[in-house]
């Protein structure tokens, strides 16, 4: 067994594949940029390189930095995580030709499927049923047009060399195919160093489903059954789960055995995975195959019990597969939501800053129930502009789905984020929409579901009831820290009322309240009773509350006259106050917020790419005015209405912030 490996990547995967080389007593390299150098990956490796600055393209993805740190540190295997130069032929080259081992599959496997034009005309050569589309180069964008047409509108651009989303754009007409074929050119050639980009059919309303495949050296290949991916937003995966609430056994195996047949055919050795698009006749369509490690293994390896780090290091130690086709079964369920620096509320753009809180629930390993965090963040770390935005994977594992869901809701409930944007409260919102809970879901379904954008949650009556009861017994127990604080009173408790009125999400609950030494009963106006427990005591900022014996779980924080209480998704200011505060309080006059409609703001930190209007210029709804690149990524942004501009305050390589004016109208 390899004594020493190097990672060649960054992040929460880096530190995945050392906890499991860890596990296996090899010692492990990290490498690391300038923006890194602090970085989590780099404290719990053994040994750390620095190989160069910030952007990918002159640290990360620059073959000769990391064959360098390879040789400074006597590596005898490099596992590449995924992105950067996992499917990279030249580096699998590179390492092959210094004697070193790649923890990843041949470099003929890599450019047969890791290139996604090549891998289709493979697939179709096999007679597996593709999407239809173009598969040749395209040059220009007026190329790329006339294809669009061919094909037929709605269309996919994708970059070749792509992945995680980067340089894939849908198109619904000419002018969408021409800024759609030239943004994700740019974003291929700055992610992958590869701007070559390929046009597909946009399937409509399909299931992303991918099968999970692991082959050895020795022709053997097993498949690890599926993942249900079909919850994205900008075609990034943001829900996974295992298996999928739609496939039936039949469907399954047929994909399976597809799946192994195709990663023989080119003699596939490692873990990888064949992903399809599934339709609602549970028809499915090659899509494209990952010759590399998914983001969303852990998935896979909670309801199969494999690890798939230690199983492509045995593989590339020249091992044979020790697990068989018949020794995979299903075991439960497994839910993973990715944890991203995102404002859900400015249409997931990212977000960027130092995390002045990260405290992620604890992990749980039981018989019954399983909380799995996978990171690469610490608190008073920094998430920055030049990486993806992903701060953790947090995944739930129990018996059922229905258990795996409610457990990922208190995870999530639990999960203490402070000082950048993120997508906690959408993670929340999805769990607890209807149709992820019936698993009748699409890959459109944040677009069909949120529309308008996600713009927070409004909270059913009864889980209000449940937070407001909460909030009252926890005030009961404020109220009576305060008067031990002040000293007025010898017998404190019997300053504070028992009859208070909660307000929260403009609705307003007279309760009053029965408090014993075990407890407190919350008593509705309408006689109805809840019955509250906790520990929570003022200062803390995660209450775990038992409400008539089920849990709920708050993050809280102070406000004059009660809580912001987060829970489920909603953010919520919760006041707490005497019958004759909350009768003065209604008549208080309420503060609007600023008019911010004649000017357009930058909704995420970046660079001003270039700038498409003039002062004096009469823009039409939906014409583009300016392009903002933030964590790889470029966002076009638009007119809201007609307009025209009277003043630009940015031009094209300006850094911006969160809601600095770009530009002004009238």
């Amino acid at each position: 067994m390899f004594k020493k490996i190097l990672i060649a990547n960054r992040g929460e995967i880096a530190c995945r594949v050392i906890k499991s080389a860890r596990k296996m007593g090899i010692k492990t390299v990290a490498i690391y940029s300038d923006a890194d150098r602090n970085a989590l990956h780099v404290q719990m490796a053994d040994e750390a390189v620095h190989i160069g600055p910030p952007p990918a393209n002159q640290s990360y993805i620059v073959i000769e930095n990391v064959m360098k740190a390879i040789k400074e540190t006597g590596a005898e295997a490099v596992h590449p995580g995924y992105g950067f130069l996992s499917e990279n032929s030249k580096f699998a080259e590179a390492l092959e030709a210094a004697g070193v081992a790649f923890i990843g599959p041949p470099k003929g496997a890599i450019e047969a499927m890791g290139d996604k034009i090549t891998s289709k005309k493979i697939a179709q050569e096999a007679n597996v049923s593709t999407v239809p589309g173009y598969m040749g180069l395209i040059e220009d964008a007026d190329e790329a047009v006339k294809i669009s047409n061919e094909v037929g509108y709605p269309v996919m651009i994708k970059a070749s060399a792509g992945g995680g989303g980067k340089g894939m754009r849908i198109a619904w007409n000419d002018e969408e195919a021409r800024e759609g074929f030239q943004s994700s050119k740019n974003e291929a050639a700055s992610s992958f160093g590869d701007d070559r980009i390929f046009i597909e059919k946009f399937v409509t309303q399909p299931r992303h489903i991918e099968i999970q495949v692991l082959c050895d050296s020795h022709g053997n290949g097993i498949w690890l059954n599926e993942r249900e991916c079909s919850i994205q937003r900008r075609n990034q995966k943001v829900v996974e789960e295992a298996p999928s609430p739609f496939l039936d056994p039949e469907t399954r195996k047929a994909m399976g055995d597809q799946s192994v047949a195709l990663a023989k055919a080119v003699g596939y050795a490692s873990a990888g995975t064949v992903e399809f698009i599934v339709d609602g006749d549970k028809n499915f369509y090659f899509l494209e195959m990952n010759t590399r490690l998914q983001v969303e293994h852990p998935v896979t390896e909670l309801i199969t019990g494999v690890d798939l780090v230690e199983q492509m290091i045995r593989v590339a130690n020249g091992e044979e597969l020790s697990i068989k086709q018949e020794d995979v079964g299903i075991n439960g369920w497994s839910i993973e939501n990715r944890l991203y620096a995102e404002d859900p509320y400015r249409g997931f753009l990212p977000s960027i800053g130092r995390l002045s809180k990260y405290r992620p629930p604890e992990e749980i390993a039981e018989a019954g129930h399983v909380v799995r965090n996978d990171t690469g963040v610490y608190e008073g770390g920094e998430i920055s502009m030049y990486y993806d935005p992903m701060i953790a994977k947090l995944c739930t594992w129990a018996p059922t789905r229905e258990e795996a869901i409610e457990h990922m809701r208190n995870a999530l409930d639990g999960f203490e984020i402070e000082g950048i944007g993120h997508n906690l409260p959408f993670l929340s919102a999805v769990m607890d929409h209807p149709i992820f809970m019936s698993g009748d879901m699409t890959t459109a379904f944040i677009e069909e579901q949120y529309p308008d954008g996600f713009d927070g949650v409004e909270l059913d009556g009864s889980t209000l009831r449940r937070i407001a009861a909460s909030a009252a017994a926890m005030h009961r127990v404020a109220e009576i820290r305060r008067t031990q604080v002040s000293g007025r009173m010898d017998n404190h408790e019997r300053r504070v009322g028992d009859d208070w009125v909660v307000t929260l999400q403009g609705e307003s609950f007279p309760v009053s309240i029965k408090a014993d030494h075990m407890g407190s009963t919350v008593v509705f106006d309408d006689g109805s009773e809840h019955r509250v427990t906790g520990d929570w005591t003022p200062g803390m900022s995660l209450a775990d509350m038992v409400v008539d014996g089920d849990p709920l779980v708050l993050k809280v924080g102070k406000i004059p006259g009660g809580f912001r209480i987060r829970s489920r998704g909603a953010d919520l200011k919760v006041h707490v106050r005497s019958p004759r505060q909350a009768e003065l309080a209604a008549l208080m006059p309420e503060k609007l917020p600023p008019d911010t409609s004649k000017m357009l703001l930058c909704p995420m930190p970046g660079l001003v790419v270039k700038v498409d209007a003039a002062v004096g210029d009469e823009v039409q709804e939906g014409q583009a005015l300016c392009t903002i690149e933030a964590m790889k990524m470029e966002n076009i942004l638009r007119a809201e209405k007609k307009a025209v501009v009277t003043k630009i305050n940015a031009g094209a390589g300006d850094s911006l912030a969160v809601d600095d004016v770009i530009m002004e109208f009238e």
